[in-house]
């Protein structure tokens, strides 16, 4: 199954969705939609109730405002379960149908853009959570409590995660949790970002080393998304790159996400899904991946040994 990523204000939303023949492509690749609730406002309310009405299943992407970290992460567990309520209170007033709830971990995006402006000045802001264990046990349990409430309210819980957390995981390490805020959760459905563009040009080989066992690969980038004027611009991925990482990721699992659903529009990818072949010829990146999974061992040997330090 195919899910697209959508993260729009109200007005460009509303207007992606009145394009001739996108709701009409979404609903003849049977896919869904994680839409990113940057508001919780009537005009975003009013294109769920479209999609709710031609049967396309939407993913309620919870997002933040900027002053609180937009994404989630450890240091704002209460703000989170605060929009969730109010996510609550928004569908029940507009009569919104859901298929899940989306947590986007990743740091907090204004720590993001203070670390890429001023680059190793932040490890001063940073370094002192190294002996912070506590704050990251506590964000799990806060946020594993919020997971169990939305699980008990009829969703399914999805997390949106960058690849690291896997090798964190199997290290038994809280060492990128900790500087970096991010949390490895245990959702229903975990989705990894695995966004080639952001990675040229060694992305092909990344996603291929870490797709083996993932519930669902996330491939971009389309185009959209958050922006880092001055600071941070990948250029999207075009038609040859975008089949080429769909055709990678569906040999480890059939459930995809992309980002994004405007991207994808405004390139004009979406009408050519209709008649993508899945089955043609792709080269995994055998010889590179083999490069990056040498890196990841390397890695989790220094992840295993700050778990050993780190308490």
């Amino acid at each position: 199954m195919l899910t697209f990523f959508c993260e729009l204000e109200a007005g460009p939303l509303q207007a992606l969705f009145a394009t001739p023949g996108v709701v009409e492509d979404v609903a003849a690749l049977e896919a869904g939609v994680s839409l990113g609730l940057v508001d919780l406002g009537p005009e975003r309310a009013q294109v769920v109730q479209r999609l709710n009405r031609v049967g396309i299943p939407v993913t309620a992407w919870l997002l933040l405002p900027t002053e609180q970290g937009y994404w989630f992460h450890a240091g704002n567990v209460e703000q989170a379960t605060a929009r969730y309520e109010a996510f609550l209170a928004w569908s029940r007033e507009h009569g919104l149908t859901w298929e899940g709830v989306g947590l986007d971990i990743e740091p907090d995006i204004r720590e993001l853009r203070r670390w890429m402006e001023g680059g190793w000045r932040q490890l001063g802001e940073i370094l002192p959570r190294l002996v912070q264990g506590r704050r990251v046990q506590d964000a799990r349990e806060a946020y594993s409590r919020l997971m169990t409430r939305i699980r008990a309210d009829g969703y399914r819980v999805d997390t949106y995660q960058f690849p690291v957390i896997v090798d964190e995981r199997e290290s038994r390490s809280s060492l990128v949790q900790r500087l970096s805020g991010v949390l490895d959760l245990r959702a229903d459905r975990e989705v990894l970002m695995l966004y080639t563009s952001f990675l040229r040009p060694y992305g092909p080989a990344v996603l291929w080393s870490y797709a083996p066992g993932c519930q669902s690969v996330a491939v971009g980038v389309t185009g959209g998304g958050v922006e880092f004027p001055g600071v941070f611009n990948a250029r999207p991925l075009d038609w040859s790159e975008f089949s080429r990482d769909l055709r990678l990721a569906v040999r480890w699992t059939h459930d995809l996400h992309v980002f994004s659903l405007e991207g994808c529009v405004r390139q004009g990818f979406l009408r050519r899904l209709r008649t993508f072949d899945w089955d043609a010829p792709v080269d995994p990146p055998v010889t590179a991946a083999r490069r990056v999974d040498s890196l990841r061992r390397a890695a989790r040997l220094l992840l295993r040994a700050s778990a050993r330090v780190l308490r």
